[in-house]
């Protein structure tokens, strides 16, 4: 999940509390109005005294943030890197079954050495998993099999109008094989990920 919290807002002639949200694509408010600013769409961001300001071509909004405020400019102006969105570290042991791109596994193989694109080995943190087809989410509970008890399973699928299925499918195929889903994650332009997990009372 992104960074969130209750905040005043001001847009244009309109103010209002409400709820915050930084996501990882966008930045959300939630109150007596509405806002979704896509970060790639920000052209402009500051935080001076308490007040993060905020610039995209409808206008600029001002969330009055308080000591957070610089945080998250900064979260704004350096935003992660697909790596660290899906919580990849140095030297992980890893799996990436049925993704080939190309961008990706150079930025993976300049993390960690511990790479299966086959068959997972036993212990592994991060699975990679790419669905073409809704069947394809049966593997799951085999592969959950191959993680570590704190360790997450990412299903990356096409996304868009010309998904080959939703994210219904993959919560309800996770939810099959024992698993519960806690982060949803942009791929790339194409494909999104959600990530997988076993429920902490379910882990051994």
């Amino acid at each position: 999940m992104g960074s969130e919290s209750r905040c005043t807002v001001h847009f244009g002639r309109q103010r209002s509390e409400g709820k915050a949200l930084l996501e990882t694509d966008e930045l959300i408010f939630r109150g007596e109005f509405r806002l979704a600013i896509p970060r790639k769409a920000i052209t402009e961001v500051d935080a001076t005294g308490g007040t993060l300001r905020v610039t995209f071509p409808d206008g600029t909004a001002r969330f009055e943030l308080g000591p957070i405020a610089a945080k998250w400019a900064d979260k704004i102006k350096n935003p992660p890197s697909l790596l660290d969105k899906l919580g990849v570290k140095p030297g992980m042991r890893v799996a990436v079954l049925g993704v080939e791109d190309r961008s990706f596994l150079a930025q993976l193989a300049d993390r960690t050495s511990e790479i299966a694109r086959k068959t997972p080995k036993r212990d592994t943190e991060i699975i990679v998993f790419g669905a073409d087809a809704v069947t394809d989410l049966a593997r799951l509970a085999e592969l959950r099999e191959y993680l570590t008890p704190a360790g997450a399973i990412w299903v990356v699928h096409t996304k868009g109008k010309g998904a080959a299925f939703k994210d219904v499918d993959v919560f309800s195929a996770a939810k099959k094989a024992g698993l519960v889903d806690v982060k949803v994650a942009s791929f790339s332009p194409t494909h999104t990920a959600e990530k997988l997990v076993v429920p902490v009372k379910a882990r051994k």
